[in-house]
């Protein structure tokens, strides 16, 4: 049993379907951790002044959209490592005293996504989107991709994903409903919900690909609908919101969470269902 005692809570707008709470309270129920983890509306803009006037009531903060990016340009006694510096998204702020710590799981929580869904290795995969989700999962790819191109809605986040990666030197389409995605053994959609609605309407009438969609409510996606009814593999956000909150809650608690990735597991789909 843990003497562990915890406040936590996940941040963005909007933010009332968000499970992280039943994630992040199923798992200091079941490490023994005393606590409790809320979702709070926090606005674009509105992240600074926050934590000025809350941030100290926290031992840590999730922060989902639109503020992954916005964390980046606190004007605050903050370290952000190096993974958050070369992907420009943070998904978790850890308090220590008066002084922060900044990084995101959100590369390693869609690693370890695939990796229990059996995949290893890609050739061709196609990001769907550049923003700061998109730059999570392109800075996750180097290691298990060999080829990867980015459909972008503005060029102006080009460079910025781009420096994502270390070993691979990513290609560029702009946004074309039209797209041919058969030739892709992965496809990672991180656009919002509905973004991706006219590429789903022109899927071919086979894929043999898997489809990684980040979102996970509603599911299915009408993109991850019409991928599967052309007989091809699906994996949900779902499997990406427990993996970056099993590897957030690694780095807080410095316990073994993934012992109880299961359970956690089961805790969702309950609520889910």
């Amino acid at each position: 049993m843990s003497k562990i005692s915890l406040k936590g809570a996940v941040l963005g707008y909007p933010i009332a379907h968000s499970l992280s709470p039943l994630l992040h309270n199923s798992a200091f129920k079941l490490l023994g951790i005393s606590g409790q983890y809320s979702a709070i509306e926090v606005k674009s803009g509105e992240l600074q002044k926050f934590i000025e006037v809350s941030g100290s009531d926290f031992d840590f903060l999730s922060l989902t959209m639109p503020l992954k990016e916005e964390a980046l340009n606190l004007e605050l006694d903050i370290k952000i490592d190096s993974l958050g510096n070369r992907i420009q998204s943070l998904n978790t702020l850890i308090r220590t005293g008066d002084s922060w710590s900044a990084t995101s799981t959100d590369g390693s929580g869609f690693i370890k996504s695939l990796t229990n869904a059996g995949y290893s290795h890609f050739d061709r995969v196609l990001i769907l989107g550049a923003g700061g989700t998109a730059r999570a999962v392109a800075g996750a790819l180097d290691d298990v991709a060999t080829a990867v191109d980015v459909m972008r809605r503005s060029v102006r986040r080009s460079s910025a994903i781009a420096a994502c990666f270390e070993k691979i030197e990513c290609s560029f389409l702009d946004w074309d409903d039209l797209v041919d995605l058969s030739g892709y053994d992965l496809v990672v959609n991180t656009t919002p919900s509905g973004a991706a609605d006219l590429v789903a309407e022109n899927l071919p009438r086979q894929v043999n690909g898997v489809l990684f969609d980040v979102l996970y409510k509603p599911w299915p996606t009408l993109l991850a609908r019409r991928w599967s009814d052309a007989g091809g593999k699906t994996i949900s956000g779902f499997e990406l919101l427990l993996y970056q909150g099993i590897d957030q809650l690694n780095l807080v608690t410095h316990l073994d969470v993934n012992s109880i990735d299961q359970d956690l597991r089961i805790a969702l789909s309950n609520a889910t269902s």
